[in-house]
């Protein structure tokens, strides 16, 4: 059942007036294909009476003369066939009673049915079976007929009682031929079918932009997520880096406290072991002392002088020991020199870790994970962020012509004496800047000639082949100029653009934020197009030229 119906609602939108949105009365195909219904479309005619042409509502084609109106007889007898099928087809449930909330039929007198639809002119509803009148009978075809509704009293003028089908745009409100004439009068005023199709198409419009909006803000999240993803793995991958690199200082640092620490062990058993030797020859020696000391005791108890002076001799030698000179005594000083260069270590660590730890904060603290900055609005503001390129000879195509300080460059029709360069573009009349750009840059070029072209690019673009011209590849961003107008090229991709011509234009970078946007420069700045995407690497200024002739200069800002 809801699908035979479904199938009845296609087949009824195939039969509406694009104005009334009803089915067809009285339809009529004007020259361009369109059908309408007879007064819907010269209703919406007659409010353009002065104008020398007459449009379609829909394709906006435009006629002249105003066309002749003649019913279509095949398309209204296929109206009329899909009117008495719905009825026939109508389920039981589409006749129901009319409930709280329903819109009763004026007609039915006992059981009040549900109505399906009111009619502006009667100003009544009607259920399905008191409104076959108006498809059947001549003088009820002209009435409109609307969906079912319970605010029909809206559509009448409360002071004239007569159906409001005028609109006064002065007073943005709808009256009734009674009201336009009143006071009304001198207004400007139009049919209200003119001015809802009007407003109908500017709706549409609306919504385009909305959807617009809501696509880019919906690319902006998409964006942001990335960021956020890019933000956390590069955190983390920081603090894992920073991590080790400490942890290898660290580990320097104790391997060399470790170094020192068994110097000083293997001096101190070196110098305690040459001070127990030293000690043990000391007291041999005192103890061989000791024992000559004895024997000199009792030689003095002597008073034999032959024995006395035969002995003497003997006892009395004493030798030296060879190394006496090194028992000097020196300060108590041992290993405090160590620490005090261990000490003067540590100060200058101190010093080095706390200026350089403060640069590494300084640096973490300009990481920038805010949004991207509102771009300017004026070319004041603009030239804040204006920098200085240069063109890269190097990559002049041999038919250009640069300028001694390399700002200016022109198209010639000879080629030019230059050393060949594998940077050089071979097939296109371009060249590139030598400086990349990141942050946020602005930068204008003017130019003169049959046709130049601005772009911006990455410096690894073909050199050769086809998609080394500007535009024509993924590397490269260009907006083609013309006294016929602009267009803009990104990956084999052309957009027309709307923009009053200028010999002078304006581009600006914010190059974190993926932002590359072209202005038009003259009295005021016109934004042109504007680029959303995520750069991998610096973009480099180019120009290029389409045939001999043209110039373009990089602006002294």
């Amino acid at each position: 059942m809801a699908q035979q119906q479904q199938q009845r609602g296609i087949q009824r939108d195939k039969f509406r007036c694009s104005i009334c949105l009803d089915l067809l009365k009285d339809p009529v195909a004007i020259p361009c294909g369109h059908s309408y219904c007879m007064g819907c479309i010269k209703d919406y005619w007659d409010e353009g009476e002065e104008q020398e042409s007459h449009s379609c509502p829909q394709c906006r084609q435009t006629f002249s003369p105003r066309p002749m109106l003649v019913k279509n007889t095949m398309l209204a007898e296929l109206v009329e066939e899909l009117r008495k099928t719905e009825l026939q087809a109508a389920a039981p449930d589409d006749l129901c009673h009319a409930g709280p909330g329903d819109v009763a039929c004026d007609v039915c007198s006992d059981t009040k049915l549900k109505a399906l639809k009111s009619c502006l002119v009667c100003l009544a509803s009607y259920c399905e079976h008191h409104l076959q009148p108006h498809y059947d009978a001549a003088p009820l075809k002209k009435h409109k007929l609307v969906e079912a509704t319970v605010q029909l009293r809206e559509n009448v003028c409360s002071r004239h009682d007569e159906v409001m089908k005028i609109f006064c745009r002065t007073d943005q409100q709808c009256i009734c031929y009674l009201c336009s004439m009143d006071e009304h009068k001198g207004h400007d005023t139009v049919s209200a079918a003119a001015e809802w199709a009007e407003r109908k198409k500017e709706l549409g419009v609306t919504r385009q932009k909305i959807q617009q909006r809501i696509h880019d803000r919906e690319r902006d999240v998409k964006v942001l997520q990335q960021e956020v993803e890019a933000i956390n793995l590069s955190a983390d991958k920081a603090v894992e880096d920073s991590e080790q690199i400490f942890a290898e200082v660290i580990s320097f640092i104790e391997k060399k406290g470790s170094d020192v620490k068994q110097q000083i062990r293997s001096q101190q058993e070196a110098e305690v072991s040459r001070a127990e030797k030293l000690q043990e020859e000391l007291e041999k020696e005192i103890a061989e002392l000791r024992r000559k000391d004895g024997e000199l005791e009792q030689l003095s108890h002597t008073e034999e002088r032959s024995q006395f002076l035969h002995r003497y001799p003997s006892l009395s030698c004493i030798r030296e020991p060879a190394d006496s000179a090194s028992l000097n005594i020196r300060p108590l000083t041992y290993f405090e020199v160590v620490t005090a260069a261990v000490s003067e270590v540590r100060d200058k660590l101190q010093v080095v870790f706390s200026e350089e730890g403060s640069k590494i904060l300084l640096t973490v603290t300009e990481v920038d994970v805010l949004l991207p900055q509102p771009e300017p609005t004026t070319r004041g503001k603009f030239l804040k962020y204006s920098c200085q390129v240069t063109l890269d000879s190097d990559t002049a195509n041999i038919y250009l012509l640069l300028s001694k300080e390399d700002r200016k460059a022109q198209s010639m029709k000879n080629e030019q004496l230059l050393c060949s360069y594998y940077d050089r573009f071979s097939e296109s009349r371009q060249v590139l800047s030598r400086e990349g750009l990141n942050g946020r840059c602005y930068w204008e070029v003017k130019w003169k000639g049959r046709e130049v072209t601005v772009a911006a690019a990455y410096e690894d673009i073909s050199r050769s082949g086809d998609d080394s011209e500007f535009g024509y590849n993924d590397k490269s961003w260009a907006l083609n100029c013309s006294s016929a107008g602009y267009t803009f090229r990104h990956n084999n991709e052309e957009t027309s653009l709307l923009g009053r011509v200028s010999s002078r234009v304006g581009v600006y970078l914010d190059h974190r934020a993926g932002v590359l946007s072209f202005y038009s420069v003259s009295e005021y700045m016109t934004l042109l197009h504007r680029v959303h995407t995520i750069f991998t690497q610096p973009l480099h200024p180019g120009l290029g030229f389409s045939s001999e002739g043209a110039a373009a200069e990089l602006c002294e800002l």
